[in-house]
């Protein structure tokens, strides 16, 4: 009973801040992998996309847009309870123009990660080249708006930046290559300083309000669940302890530059904790289906796989946690973003 009433304290405290939110943030600027791309993918040759059905059945029109769940995604929330818009443009969408982007645009690119290694297995667009975007976007903008304007925007915009899974899961322990270069411990050495180096990069060009996303609990996704045949498709521990291991460095690294950087704004936005908390007590938030996806049989599928075997895809997606095997619902997106907004990012409001 106490849980639940300091649930509900939370959840009146967060919507006070949103109804009270102004335009201290007047853009959501969005970097990262497939947990923040709304569809740059489908204009790169790569396999990692989404823009079919049954992705997208429960987004704006039923449009399967490349993001990779069945409607929004976090960032997607994010932008509405900082009452900027209710979704976030991908920035390669032609469909967009630098009007659209200049209140919110993600760079992200599904399959990414910190290590340009990551980027190569699908053939996605690696960090580097999203900050190069990022450069082209801050010249659109300013020629839009006007240099003194622009530069206002770029300066109290929300940076977003989320990802790390996929250097893990679809590289490191998938991949040769980085096993036989680093420990495991080094390697998140490695990644830690990667993303230093980035928060360092985009402060240079003028942010200061930046959130670093963590890792969510890697080893309770479907997909490792379902090889987890040992433990009775239980989380794999392991992931689940990389994962911490990995957010607690990338934590103090995040002190370190909050104390070195002046005028910088930067916070450590963690989804562990709360996803781990839906996969255990799934009732408590309404769900049914943890350990299995929405999406065909729900072990295994993603991208072209889900699409193929969409006749097996459930009905109702709210009652599954996953969408599909590596991938959270809108429900679940949701759920995320208001925790990561009223824990973390209220700052900004």
């Amino acid at each position: 009973m106490a849980l639940i009433q300091y649930d509900i304290a939370l959840l009146l405290h967060f919507l006070c801040l949103v109804t009270t939110a102004s335009a201290k943030v007047p853009a959501l600027i969005v970097f990262g992998d497939s947990t923040v791309d709304a569809g740059n993918n489908n204009y790169i040759p790569t396999i990692a996309r989404s823009n079919f059905e049954p992705y997208g059945r429960d987004f704006y029109g039923s449009k399967p847009t490349g993001r990779f769940s069945n409607g929004r995604i976090p960032s997607d929330f994010i932008s509405e309870a900082f009452k900027i818009k209710p979704s976030i443009p991908a920035y390669l969408d032609p469909a967009f123009s630098i009007s659209d982007f200049a209140t919110g645009v993600t760079f992200a690119s599904a399959g990414t990660g910190y290590d340009n290694a990551t980027s190569d297995v699908l053939s996605v667009i690696p960090l580097w080249k999203e900050l190069e975007y990022y450069k082209d976007y801050q010249k659109k903008l300013r020629s839009h708006l006007g240099p003194s304007s622009a530069n206002q925007v770029l300066a109290d915009a929300l940076y977003m930046i989320s990802m790390g899974t996929n250097d893990f899961l679809e590289n490191y322990y998938t991949m040769p290559g980085r096993r036989s270069q680093f420990t495991v411990r080094q390697y998140e050495d490695f990644l830690v300083g990667i993303a230093e180096k980035f928060v360092r990069e985009l402060y240079g060009l003028g942010a200061r309000k930046i959130s670093l996303g963590g890792l969510p609990p890697m080893g309770c996704l479907p997909l490792e669940r379902t090889t987890n045949v040992m433990d009775q498709h239980e989380c794999v521990d392991s992931y689940n302890n990389q994962a911490l291991e990995f957010n607690a460095k990338l934590k103090v690294m995040v002190a370190r530059l909050s104390s070195v950087l002046p005028g910088i704004n930067l916070v450590f936005s963690n989804p562990y904790y709360i996803l781990m908390h839906i996969v255990r007590r799934p009732a408590f938030y309404g769900f049914e289906y943890t350990s299995v996806a929405c999406c065909a049989t729900g072990l295994f599928e993603m991208g072209y796989t889900c699409a193929r075997d969409g006749l097996l895809t459930c009905q109702d997606a709210n009652k599954y946690v996953f969408w599909d095997a590596f991938h959270p619902t809108e429900k679940t997106n949701r759920i995320i973003a208001d925790y990561v907004v009223r824990t973390v990012l209220a700052r900004f409001l």
